[in-house]
Formats: structure tokens, C-alpha cells, sequence
């Protein structure tokens, strides 16, 4: 059985490390800000006593006033997950991408980009994955008329 790691536990021992990284944690997932996500992701890949070596997806929740992208990452030696958010404004929907620490996100970042609009910087090669280049809008953005 899958364990699922406490947001409030990976928040302490982060904590120590990126102190500015945290934002808010409780037991279900961790909100960490934007900027840090990708130093986040790295840290939560490449720390001995966390080897959270797989991505098993990122998505994106549209709440009107801001944007909030989710990502599971599990730990497949010791079975554990974990719940990761980051937010950003619709004005500047942008996020540092994870693909250069998970290549799985490679596709997944396209998705949200091409569906929700976020912008994933440093990622090899955002386009539409779905639609087709010259696509007006996002089409799971609650605006998207």
C-alpha cells in the first residue's frame, strides 16, 4: 500500500534547507511559491532520505482569481507520495518547468499549456500538444467562451 507523506512532514524537513520555499502545508499536500518549484522538485528527487524519483503527474485547476498546479511525486523504493501545489496569476500565468529534474513532465507541462495557457519557463519545447498551432484560447480555462 502506497503511503501518503504528510505535507506538514515534508514542510519541516525542507523547511530547513528552503525556508522561503513553504507557503502553507497540511497533512494532505505542501504550497510552495512558484519560484521555488523547481528547486523543490530537484530537492525532493535528489535528497537521500527523500528519492522521490517519479512524477506521476502535474494538472492544473483554474480558481478565477489564480491558477494552482498539482504534482504527485512517489517515492518507488519506500512506496510513499506526495502532494506538491504551486500557484500563479492569471495575469502572469507562468511557472518554472521540472522537466530538466523529471522528464516525464516534458508532455505533461504541454498539456497544461496548451489546455490552461500556464507557461512553463525553461521547458525544451512548449507547443500545443493537443490543438493545433494558431488555436484562439485555452479551452479549460473557466474564462474560455
Amino acid at each position: 500500500m502506497t503511503v501518503t507523506l504528510s505535507g506538514n512532514d515534508l514542510a519541516r524537513t525542507i523547511g530547513a534547507r528552503l525556508p522561503q520555499a513553504v507557503v502553507e502545508a497540511n497533512d494532505r499536500w505542501v504550497l510552495v511559491r512558484r519560484e521555488s518549484i523547481a528547486q523543490f522538485a530537484n530537492f525532493l528527487k535528489n535528497t537521500p532520505e527523500l528519492s522521490f524519483d517519479y512524477l506521476n503527474y502535474v494538472t492544473a485547476v483554474d480558481y478565477h482569481d489564480y491558477f494552482e498546479l498539482v504534482y504527485q511525486f512517489t517515492a518507488l523504493k519506500d512506496n510513499r507520495q506526495v502532494v506538491v501545489k504551486t500557484r500563479c496569476p492569471r495575469n502572469d500565468a507562468t511557472v518554472p518547468s521540472i522537466t530538466p529534474v523529471y522528464r516525464g513532465a516534458d508532455l505533461q507541462e504541454r498539456e497544461v499549456f496548451d489546455l490552461m495557457g500556464i507557461k512553463f519557463e525553461g521547458h525544451p519545447n512548449l507547443k500545443r500538444i493537443f490543438l493545433w498551432e494558431g488555436f484562439q484560447g485555452y479551452p479549460l480555462r473557466k474564462d474560455y467562451l
